[in-house]
């Protein structure tokens, strides 16, 4: 098993368990990036998670998640061409339990400096920009996380929880940050507000603290 299957941690592997009712999680299917590790990994969480450009699957769902792997750019040009954008908007402004995974974390700000001229999603009003060029680009490898303040994301994990990281962009600082990493600098992993989660690492390949955070999402669904 290689170290991004498998992690410097042995965090708990214990979550809720959904025996009677396991939420339904649509994950979005934009048609770009390994969208199958993400929808595996909730899978593995927990929830029957469905990989998903269906409209009337996605406003069922309990909890919608947007992934992805690649560049700014084509991947909001994507999520536009499919109208995913517009229905990602609608479910987080109902209240449903949304997580943004990755570049999915960084379409969901109001643009980025890797594609200048592309407008995000705005939930988050800021921008992306570049890890700085005092470091090697991209942070690829395993990190952990510098919490900033208790949240239901984190729940279940060792106070030095490591997570898996690829990438060359992050999100800003703002009041919503919930966690950081240290990579010559301080730099976002994580963004929480209200029914909105994102993180910049990838939980599905971080082993057993990444099943973790997925399943405290998965009980979150699950309780709306």
């Amino acid at each position: 098993m290689s170290e991004s299957e498998s992690g410097p941690e042995s965090g708990s592997e214990s979550g809720p368990e959904f025996a009677e009712h396991r939420p339904l999680i649509a994950v979005l299917d934009y048609g770009i990036g390994n969208l199958h590790s993400a929808h595996k990994g909730f899978e593995h969480a927990g929830a029957d998670a469905r990989l998903t450009a269906d409209r009337g699957l996605i406003e069922e769902a309990d909890g919608v998640v947007l992934p992805g792997v690649g560049a700014y750019g084509p991947c909001i040009n994507a999520l536009r061409a499919t109208g995913l954008d517009e229905i990602a908007l609608e479910r987080i402004a109902a209240g449903v339990p949304f997580f943004g995974i990755c570049i999915g974390m960084q379409l969901m700000f109001a643009g980025s400096e890797e594609a200048p001229g592309a407008t995000g999603l705005g939930v988050f009003d800021r921008q992306v920009v570049a890890i700085p060029d005092t470091v090697k680009r991209p942070q690829m490898q395993w990190n952990t996380l510098d919490l900033r303040c208790d949240h239901p994301m984190f729940d279940g994990l060792p106070d030095e929880a490591w997570v898996y990281f690829v990438h060359s962009f992050a999100g800003t600082d703002g009041d919503d940050v919930v966690a950081t990493c240290d990579y010559g600098t301080d730099l976002v992993a994580a963004v929480a507000r209200d029914n909105v989660w994102a993180a910049q690492f990838h939980p599905e390949k971080s082993g057993s603290n990444g099943i973790q955070i997925l399943r405290n999402f998965v009980a979150a669904a699950g309780a709306t």
